[in-house]
């Protein structure tokens, strides 16, 4: 099975597992984010997320809220004093922010004006930008989109997952299929020429022409970005507890593998490069956001249960919104991590490797020289000896490896407790 998230275009992905692997091993601290802040002029990126929801869908385990829109304007300038706190911190220029939930489109429209001023206000912005936003295509109305461009938005993610009826259902999507092709008319007649489309293959009971029918219509509105993924059943979901009850079944992994292929011979048909495992992009329209996660660059969270990352270190906003409320500024955090050396080294190739470009040669060489990761360079040969990894001018999976990538990342990480600096974790012990 190819190596893919539980879904599109967020900072839940490989990396947001890995990060809850950690947490659950090393235990919890709560602590302040202003730890963390000695080292914010390294960030250059923010991931802002908006909680609230009108409905949960079966797969999603985002911490997410349903109702509570009494709590909004509350919430809206909680977070405008989260961002005037960091703000003064973060010296470069911001080149990408994405704005995750939850949905967050589906905020009051003042308010959604409010916050997307208000980070405009406090943060810099490079020349060449990309600013993301969710959306449900239900939420994108003329005068939504119309806002999120005068924000200053120029680029939207809009969740269509399938364009079957009977699959939106298994999710428990409640949009209508015709409303994706509405919402992004909306949005492109708002002046946004960027978009992405989120697509779930893998969905109980779809056949393979029930996808390529997805596929098609999704390529026939031609949005310059599209990520497809396929559906996992993470515990705790109402999806991963009707697969246990019996209630449905998962599809055959052989359907599964040939949806992926059918995927990628599709979209490069149409002129979409896979640059990343599960994300396809038109000629210079990769999506920014992305790949700051896989090249392992730093970057700030916003809002409850956001996760931020600087230099190896890795936290978590409070993820309960009563709690995040409560405070003023910059909130408490949890799941603290510093990795070690061989943990960072782990945790690049693990990212890199998603990338078809792969990793440049002499930074493979550098991460196989850390103290107690020399072991990697042996799982590295075996690999290119079964045709799983070429190894050139740089490490990249090859089209085999593709297909079983998250058995080679896999043999590439090591126990997550021996790739944890237990010494550092705390940031508090150092005071």
């Amino acid at each position: 099975m190819p190596f893919v998230e539980k879904t599109p275009d967020t900072t839940s992905n490989p990396l947001t597992q890995f990060i809850n692997n950690l947490g659950a091993s090393q235990g919890r601290n709560t602590i302040n984010a202003e730890d963390c802040l000695a080292q914010a002029s390294e960030v250059s990126g923010l991931y802002i997320h908006i909680p609230f929801c009108f409905h949960k869908c079966h797969y999603c385990d985002f911490y997410s809220i349903v109702g509570d829109e009494n709590q909004q304007t509350k919430f809206v300038e909680r977070l405008v004093s989260e961002f005037a706190a960091v703000a003064p911190y973060i010296t470069q220029p911001i080149e990408t922010i994405f704005i995750g939930g939850g949905t967050p489109t589906l905020i009051e429209q003042n308010l959604l004006s409010k916050m997307l001023g208000a980070i405009a206000t406090h943060f810099t912005l490079a020349q060449d930008y990309e600013w993301t936003i969710e959306a449900n295509p239900e939420t994108l109305t003329p005068d939504v989109s119309t806002r999120l461009a005068e924000g200053g938005i120029n680029r939207v993610s809009i969740g269509a997952q399938s364009f079957d009826i009977d699959c939106l259902k298994t999710l428990e999507r409640w949009h209508t299929p015709g409303s994706v092709a509405k919402s992004m008319q909306h949005v492109r007649n708002a002046g946004i020429e960027n978009v992405n489309l989120d697509l779930i293959f893998g969905i109980p009971n779809q056949t393979m022409e029930v996808f390529r029918n997805d596929i098609k219509q999704t390529v026939d509105l031609s949005p310059e970005h599209i990520s497809a993924y396929a559906l996992t059943y993470e515990p705790n979901t109402p999806l991963y507890v009707r697969e246990q009850r019996g209630d449905l079944q998962k599809i055959d992994e052989d359907l599964e593998s040939r949806m992926f292929q059918e995927t990628m011979t599709i979209l490069e048909a149409h002129g979409y490069e896979q640059y990343e495992i599960s994300n396809y992009a038109k000629p210079n329209r990769s999506c920014k956001h992305n790949l700051m996660y896989w090249n392992n660059k730093s970057w700030w969270p916003c809002g409850p249960a956001a996760a931020g990352h600087i230099s190896g270190r890795r936290w978590r906003n409070v993820p309960k919104l009563s709690q995040y409320l409560t405070g003023f500024g910059l909130p408490s955090i949890e799941d603290v991590e510093t990795l070690s050396e061989n943990g960072q080294a782990g945790e690049a190739l693990m990212l890199g490797l998603r990338l078809r470009d792969g990793i440049q040669s002499d930074r493979v060489d550098q991460l196989l020289q850390v103290k107690g990761g020399q072991w990697r360079r042996k799982v590295i040969e075996e690999h290119i000896q079964q045709g799983n990894l070429d190894f050139a001018s740089s490490l990249r999976l090859t089209s085999k490896g593709l297909m079983v990538a998250d058995s080679i990342i896999g043999d590439l990480l090591m126990d997550e407790t021996s790739m944890v600096d237990t010494t550092m974790q705390d940031p508090n012990a150092k005071k």
